[in-house]
């Protein structure tokens, strides 16, 4: 079976266990909004028996190979099991109307990305229903530590001064992040990193930056960081020293083999960078202990 991306490869092989063989398309570092399949990526989608994507249009460039293979075998967009009336669009409000396009990058919100488990559990079951009670199973136990991370996610991030509770990021990828743990995020460029950020865009953030008295801006590991640089380079010519707080994983997860390469390390990374460079209290080791340095300034 296929997966585009991390975040889904991640979610099927958590259900599926050893009992699920998983080729992920767009590996760590890889944009999923920018990435154009290749001859051999579009041949191993054809060749899978079921392939799983996040779809709201988060794999653009590949819509239409997983439109024409979805015509013959099971190709599914996880996120259509997320309540459509939580789904955010650009700048983090609630979609209103069928026009507005919904932001795709939901997994920032562990109890959203929860709501996907079950759908990837009933599609595996479908295929292999001798195996259909064991994935339920294994579903319910993903959820349970799932709704763990999210809980610890909103607790160190209530440690937050209230002041400093801003995020500021590459690419608007981080609303639901937002949203769900406390913090007001800012974007320098749209949902999608096809958009350009302009020079007013970068003066809005350094006059908010420096409003704010807020020291650390974020880099994302599959964005390159030529805004982030440019809004520091803007702040400190106004006498405001600004410096990374860290790297955030937002559209690709970490490295395979690695904590940071699951889900769950990925959340965890992003929860505790974010907390403890912004002036939080987060545990050492962050939720599961398996986090090095991600501990506060003592």
């Amino acid at each position: 079976m296929v997966a585009t991306v991390g975040m889904v490869a991640d979610l099927v092989r958590q259900v599926g266990g050893d009992d699920v063989e998983v080729t992920q398309i767009c590996g760590a570092g890889v944009d999923p909004h920018l990435y154009k399949p290749t001859t051999d990526d579009v041949r191993k989608i054809q060749s899978a028996e079921i392939v799983f994507y996040c779809g709201l249009k988060l794999e653009g460039k590949m819509i239409d190979t997983l439109e024409k293979v979805g015509q013959t075998k099971p190709v599914i967009a996880i996120t259509d099991a997320v309540d459509a009336s939580r789904l955010l669009r650009a700048g983090g409000e609630e979609t209103l109307g069928q026009s507005a396009h919904p932001d795709p990058h939901l997994w920032n919100d562990v109890s959203l990305w929860s709501q996907c488990v079950p759908l990837v559990a009933e599609e595996l079951g479908k295929l292999k229903p001798e195996l259909a009670d064991k994935f339920a199973e294994a579903a319910v136990a993903y959820q349970a530590e799932l709704e763990k991370l999210h809980a610890y996610g909103q607790q160190v991030m209530a440690t937050v001064p209230e002041k400093s509770r801003l995020l500021i990021t590459s690419h608007d990828a981080f609303s639901y992040f937002g949203q769900a743990y406390g913090l007001e995020v800012q974007g320098i460029q749209g949902i999608s990193t096809e958009s350009e950020a302009g020079l007013r865009r970068i003066n809005e953030l350094v006059d908010l930056l420096i409003e704010r008295d807020v020291r650390s801006v974020f880099v994302e590991s599959s964005v390159r960081p030529k805004n982030v640089e440019a809004l520091m380079e803007g702040a400190a010519q106004r006498g405001h020293e600004v410096s990374t707080g860290g790297v955030l994983f937002s559209d690709a997860m970490g490295l395979a083999g690695t904590y940071e390469g699951t889900y769950v390390g990925m959340l965890d990374h992003n929860l505790s960078t974010t907390a403890a460079a912004l002036g939080g209290q987060v545990p050492a080791g962050g939720f599961g202990g398996k986090l090095g340095g991600k501990s506060s300034p003592k």
